[in-house]
């Protein structure tokens, strides 16, 4: 769950208009979508610049939108300055990750096995927050995780001896399921944070760290890109910008159940995508392991749904 997400729930007055909501999501899914299609593209850029790229560019389009609504004194009024710096810590790992995954894997691989992360969130929710989760969530979490096994397993032969190519394509496997982990835990950073900051705050503060952070990986061999990557690294970081600027306006005009499943949207384009640009064809495996965490990341966000809806009703009916 995004902060967006998160403080959407917060926001009981806002306008009620489901089409508009799930419009603006899907843009966001596409800019996103197009933002790590241009990533994969640079190829040799290693992940730590284009950690930095992604996040020094998004605040441009972040901060004209702040400055445009008035809003930037509010974006830097932070009362856990910790706390951002520890989702930033978690945020660019996890982006790191999932950024050489890119260069690893086909693009719809990539994309589909950090699906896995709303089903951590709920897991990590349940032993760490000692949330209540019920027998139907646990049985969707481990369905949606034995499609990521399935997606997994054919890539797993880093240590069986094979082709060098099969051994990158193992550790970027490893690299996209290691940053569904983290991904997972940055958003209870963020389930946190949320209760005292802003999101332009929280996304403000998280685009400043991860630019800042990522230029620790310069001794790790950053390169000179060429025009064309370079273009391609500063448009990713503006269009992952707006898509972050849509994503948190998605949720002012409809309930999260409504637009969340609009998400998987991202897996349709990117096997579009990755067969057209990359010649990537989807594995039979991978089709099979993504319908499974597809439909287990939908049952997750509608058993979500029904639980707000009992306990509107349970707090109407104690109601004098």
């Amino acid at each position: 769950m995004s902060a967006a997400e998160i403080d959407a729930k917060r926001q009981s007055s806002r306008v009620s208009e489901p089409l508009r909501g799930i419009v603006l999501k899907v843009a966001s899914v596409c800019c996103f979508v197009v933002m790590a299609t241009m990533l994969k593209a640079t190829q040799t850029v290693p992940a730590g610049e284009m950690v930095f790229f992604r996040s020094f560019f998004a605040l441009l389009p972040v901060l004209v939108w702040l400055v445009g609504r008035g809003r930037l004194a509010d974006a830097f009024a932070t009362k856990r300055p910790l706390g951002h710096v520890v989702r930033g810590l978690v945020g660019v790992g996890s982006m790191s990750l999932g950024f050489f995954a890119l260069t690893r894997l086909p693009l719809p691989e990539a994309t589909v096995i950090q699906y896995a992360s709303p089903l951590l969130i709920v897991i990590f929710s349940a032993v760490l927050l000692r949330e209540r989760v019920y027998l139907f969530r646990w049985t969707a979490v481990l369905i949606g995780l034995v499609g990521v096994l399935i997606i997994l397993w054919p890539r797993l032969t880093v240590f069986s001896g094979q082709s060098t190519a099969e051994d990158a394509e193992a550790i970027g496997a490893l690299a996209a399921f290691t940053a569904a982990i983290l991904s997972a835990f940055a958003m209870l950073q963020v389930r946190t944070l949320v209760q005292t900051e802003r999101t332009e705050t929280i996304v403000t503060y998280f685009f400043i760290s991860a630019s800042v952070l990522s230029l620790l990986t310069l001794p790790f061999g950053w390169v000179w890109p060429s025009p064309q990557q370079a273009a391609l690294l500063v448009g990713a970081g503006i269009v992952g910008g707006i898509g972050q600027l849509l994503l948190t306006s998605c949720y002012r005009y409809a309930d999260m159940s409504v637009i969340a499943p609009f998400e998987y949207v991202s897996l349709i384009l990117t096997i579009i995508i990755g067969f057209f640009i990359f010649a990537d064809i989807p594995t039979l495996p991978m089709l099979v392991g993504s319908v499974i965490i597809v439909a287990s990341g939908i049952a997750v966000i509608l058993r979500e749904r029904q639980l707000g809806l009992d306990r509107s009703r349970d707090k109407e009916a104690s109601t004098p």
